[in-house]
């Protein structure tokens, strides 16, 4: 655990002493946490109980899948993309929330992995974890997802636009009559038991200095998802991607779509561990995903360029 980590830094006896001492604060949540209770509350991995989702991959263009990666990532062996829906009626972190996400598959040193490019969620401390945490590009938006019999529909909408929206049919097939099947099946998925995913993130901060970009070197980070399915059936999905000027997915084009599935199970996040640095200059026109700009800008009559 960090906290544990960060107690053999410490060299002061008279804080170390503290530490010990520490009692429990009888307001969990006010604005000083005790020592003891973030004890109490460290957890080793994040969990989330019948966890929700649909899962849709396809195939998408060489060309997008490099403009969009950062260095050092480079291109997996196929340009492949993939988005879920999610519903996390459980977690031992937050409230129950929703989300959504965008990724492309990515390549680092050999070891290929998803590269994030945007997760929208419906809970604010979900955003606040995984965005200074771990460095998910995570906004908040509205959410849908919903099973009736055999099929399953959904969208995210921000700004107004519900700039993805998926369907799916739970036939235990993919696509193309399972055209695709040993293409998902290559990409680690196992409808029979547990599977994992290596998520690429690059966690940074803004510096407020006049002179900064960063606060620090941003860091390449890799977070690792072990999923282990209750329910899991193949599906035949489709997406609509609606141009948003927020929310760009339609950089990520649908050439081909594969498949997806539907599962229901208990997920755990397992820590994590930075990479590598990389360069501050190199990285920065990749470092907009949870920013956004001129979304209120007042429009001036009659102004030309």
């Amino acid at each position: 655990m960090k906290f544990f980590k960060a107690l053999k830094l410490v060299a002061n006896p008279k804080l170390l002493l503290k530490i010990i001492r520490s009692q429990e604060h009888d307001k969990a949540n006010g604005f000083v946490k005790s020592y003891k209770g973030l004890m109490a509350r460290g957890k080793p991995t994040a969990d989330f109980t019948d966890a929700e989702m649909l899962w849709l991959v396809w195939e998408t263009t060489s060309e997008a899948v490099a403009m969009l990666l950062p260095p050092p990532l480079k291109p997996a062996s196929k340009p492949i993309a993939v988005a879920f829906l999610a519903d996390y009626p459980s977690t031992n972190f937050s409230v129950p929330y929703k989300e959504s996400a965008l990724l492309i598959r990515a390549s680092y040193k050999g070891s290929e992995g998803y590269y994030c490019l945007s997760m929208p969620v419906t809970n604010d401390m979900a955003m606040a974890g995984g965005r200074e945490g771990w460095g998910y590009p995570k906004k908040m938006a509205n959410i849908a997802f919903s099973r009736h019999g055999d099929s399953v529909e959904g969208f995210t909408e921000r700004h107004g636009i519900k700039f993805m929206q998926v369907t799916a049919k739970l036939t235990n097939k993919v696509n193309n009559e399972n055209a695709a099947l040993d293409e998902l099946l290559a990409l680690g998925i196992n409808p029979d038991g547990e599977f994992s995913d290596r998520s690429f993130l690059f966690k940074h901060s803004p510096s407020p200095a006049a002179d900064g970009i960063f606060d620090y070197p941003p860091l390449l980070v890799e977070g690792f998802t072990r999923m282990r399915p209750k329910t899991f059936v193949w599906a035949e999905t489709e997406i609509e991607i609606t141009p948003s000027k927020y929310d760009p997915w339609g950089e990520v084009p649908v050439e081909r779509m594969l498949g997806g599935f539907y599962c229901v199970g208990d997920n755990s996040m397992l820590r994590g561990r930075v990479l590598q640095k990389v360069n501050a200059l190199e990285f920065l026109p990749y470092a907009f995903l949870k920013w956004e700009f001129d979304q209120h800008r007042p429009k001036t009559e009659g102004r030309t360029a």
